[in-house]
């Protein structure tokens, strides 16, 4: 009987130590964090303290018991790899797969595009608080130029860097490390191929950016970027000023104007190009790749003047010749007025 009652209470014993375990097991591997049916995005600052990231998880997510998940997160030794990123979780998990996924770093990135671009304040604008840096830390640092002299560039010129596009960003991203990026998309960017093209030209690479942001500016069908690029191409070889009203517009600083008129031109800026020979001193605008290769594939033609053509389409008619042009222009300036467009 007792060798009996002793097999017996060796059973149960083994039965609740194999229950224990299977509870530890439930508590550490088993689904005890959701996220309620919904993405949750779960932001970790650049020095944050694990007190304050266990906060931002624990306020974005459902956590079974917190006293638990904390007690896992001191084992995983979490207060000593707090990681900041930009976390997305999307699934329900256990307390240790969470834990691993923030002690590792194991950030989601996030896609940032950004176009239609004319100053750094627009850019700062688009971009601050996209990722970790805001507007005022990022036009802070872009409004000093000892931060990228030694890479060649001006405050009047460093916007040629932003090549418009979509980029894969982490969040935890500060000003430097967005202009840095940024750089090394631009050195991508100008292959052999592309600084042959501009040497061919008569160019440097800032200057294709400044001609390209000019282009842009002009054109509203992009097939026609590389026959304007030529007229201002040869206006440029022969010593012509540019007379780009789009120039005009960022000298004001004034963008709704839709009718460059006599008292604008009067404007006293380096950006004046009725005013002032050759290219001014930056682009107007971040110029967009098909802007640029609109610059270094120019077409090779005679036409120093063109003016929008009075059906609005958003073409220019082309001429070699002063009188030609002034037709044209006498054309286009009675259908504005026609329409009443008078600033």
């Amino acid at each position: 009987m007792i060798r009996k009652g002793i097999k017996v209470l060796f059973a149960i014993l083994v039965v609740a130590i194999i229950a224990a375990a299977f509870a530890v097991s439930g508590i550490l591997f088993g689904v005890n964090v959701t996220t309620g049916g919904q993405e949750a995005v779960i932001y970790i600052p650049e020095g944050a303290t694990y007190s304050q990231a266990m906060d931002s998880i624990q306020s974005n997510l459902r956590i079974k018991n917190e006293s638990v998940f904390e007690w896992i997160a001191r084992k995983k030794s979490y207060p000593g790899l707090v990681k900041p990123g930009r976390y997305v979780i999307n699934q329900d998990l256990s307390y240790a797969e969470l834990i691993n996924i923030f002690r590792s770093g194991r950030q989601t990135p996030l896609m940032l595009t950004f176009n239609n671009v004319r100053t750094l304040e627009e850019l700062a604008g688009k971009i601050g608080g996209r990722i970790e840096a805001d507007s005022l830390q990022l036009i802070t640092f872009l409004s000093d130029p000892e931060n990228y002299r030694k890479d060649g560039f001006a405050r009047e010129d460093v916007i040629s860097v932003f090549l418009p596009d979509t980029y894969e960003f982490f969040w935890n991203t500060g000003a430097a490390g967005f202009y840095e990026r940024m750089l090394r998309e631009y050195r991508r960017f100008w292959t052999r191929e592309r600084i042959a093209k501009a040497e061919l030209r008569g160019l440097t690479l800032t200057e294709v950016s400044v001609l390209a942001s000019i282009v842009e500016e002009e054109v509203a069908r992009a097939d026609e970027g590389p026959k304007v690029a030529g007229v201002y191409l040869n206006r440029l070889r022969r010593g012509i000023p540019l007379q780009a009203d789009p120039t005009i517009k960022f000298a004001l600083n004034n963008f709704a104007i839709t009718r460059v008129l006599k008292k604008h031109l009067q404007v006293d800026s380096p950006y004046n190009t009725y005013r002032n020979r050759g290219l001014p001193p930056g682009p107007i605008r971040c110029p967009s790749v098909e802007s640029i290769n609109a610059v270094l594939d120019a077409e090779e033609h005679d036409y120093i003047y063109f003016v929008a053509k009075a059906d609005f389409s958003g073409y220019h008619n082309f001429s070699r010749t002063l009188a030609e042009h002034n037709r044209y222009a006498a054309i286009y300036q009675k259908e504005l007025n026609k329409r009443r467009i008078f600033r």
